[in-house]
């Protein structure tokens, strides 16, 4: 029987596995995303979210946690002040991992995980709209009358955009073909 096996340990020592993912965690924090293999990016949501959580109450006791765990104070200030208050009204999911290669060293499958960049009812001040479950996926009127310039105004420049003298394609199909004899 296969026990204790919650989590994926990358053929190193415990030390190590935590210095690899302090690292990624502190990287992560800093640039928001970057990329790694999948295995290491799936690992490493389980840390991340566990920090952002925590970073919803900001109080010294758990900026000293988290300073014991990222390696430098910048990215401790940046989950507390930038990152933590962009997903307060989410209750999980800060991440997403998103593949992208095949690395051509050794085949490994490599993706991007990054932090999510707009969520909920943030996203829907800062855009102007709702979200769909507020208006039961209905626009608001200044959306549908903004869409309705937007779309007469690209509607106008094409048509400045096309040649005058092209005959329509109608015109065209009836004229009459030789028959060749």
């Amino acid at each position: 029987m296969r026990h204790q096996g919650s989590y994926r340990k990358f053929s190193r020592t415990p030390a190590h596995r935590r210095a690899m993912f302090r690292n990624l965690a502190t990287s992560l924090v800093e640039h928001e995303r970057f990329e790694t293999t999948i295995q290491k990016a799936k690992e490493l949501r389980r840390v991340v979210e566990k920090l952002v959580t925590m970073a919803f109450v900001d109080n010294v006791a758990n900026r000293r946690l988290a300073l014991g765990y990222l390696t430098t104070k910048d990215s401790v200030h940046k989950l507390f002040a930038d990152i933590a208050p962009r997903f307060k009204d989410r209750k999980g999911g800060y991440t997403r991992v998103i593949r992208t290669r095949i690395r051509a060293g050794d085949a490994a499958e490599m993706g991007m995980i990054e932090f999510l960049s707009e969520v909920g009812a943030s996203a829907a001040k800062k855009t102007g709209s709702t979200s769909k479950k507020a208006s039961g996926a209905s626009k608001t009127a200044k959306a549908v009358a903004a869409e309705g310039d937007e779309s007469a105004t690209k509607s106008s420049e094409k048509a400045a955009k096309a040649p005058k003298t092209a005959t329509p394609k109608s015109a065209a199909s009836k004229t009459p073909k030789k028959a060749s004899a």
